[in-house]
C-alpha cells in the first residue's frame, strides 16, 4: 500500500460518514411526523457499509489485485445501501389529532432521537478522524519532498 492510497481510503471513509450523517439528519427531521396509517409513516433509515478490498481499489496490471497471496487488506469503505428499520412504530392515542385514524390513534416514526444524536456525534468524529489522517499523510509527503534539500 502506497502513501498515495491513503487519500483514497480516507476519502471513501469521509464519503461514507457523509451518507451516515445525512440519514441521521433525515431521521431526526422526521422524528415527530404523524400519520394515520402504518404504511404512510416514516421509518428510521440506516446506511449499510462494507469494506472495499485493496484488490478492487488498486487493480494490478493484469486486472487482478496488487496484493500477494490471500492476505486481503481492507482499503476503504463503500455504502451498499440504506435500509429501513423494522422496529415497531410508536402508536399514540390522540383522538383530537388531525391525522388520527378511526380508532383515535396516531402513528409516529420508530426514531429514537437520543440514539440518532449519538450516531450523529459518532459520524461527525469519524469524518474528522479521516480529515486528520489526510492532513497527516499530506504532512508526511511534504517532509519526504524536503529530504533532498
Amino acid at each position: 500500500m502506497s502513501l498515495g492510497s491513503i487519500f483514497d481510503i480516507a476519502g471513501s471513509g469521509m464519503s461514507a460518514q457523509s451518507v451516515r450523517l445525512n440519514t441521521t439528519a433525515s431521521n431526526i427531521a422526521n422524528a415527530e411526523t404523524a400519520s394515520s396509517s402504518t404504511g404512510a409513516t416514516y421509518r428510521a433509515r440506516k446506511p449499510v457499509f462494507s469494506a472495499v478490498q485493496d484488490s478492487l481499489l488498486n487493480p494490478g496490471p493484469d486486472g487482478f489485485g496488487s496484493m500477494s497471496g490471500d492476505s486481503q487488506a481492507s482499503a476503504g469503505v463503500r455504502v451498499d445501501g440504506i435500509v429501513e428499520s423494522k422496529a415497531e412504530l410508536q402508536m399514540r392515542y390522540q383522538p383530537n389529532h388531525p391525522a388520527a385514524n378511526a380508532d383515535g390513534y396516531v402513528f409516529y416514526p420508530n426514531v429514537n432521537v437520543v440514539e440518532e444524536m449519538a450516531d450523529m456525534m459518532s459520524s461527525s468524529r469519524s469524518f474528522q478522524m479521516n480529515v486528520d489522517v489526510m492532513n497527516t499523510a499530506k504532512s508526511m509527503m511534504q517532509r519526504i519532498l524536503t529530504l533532498g534539500k
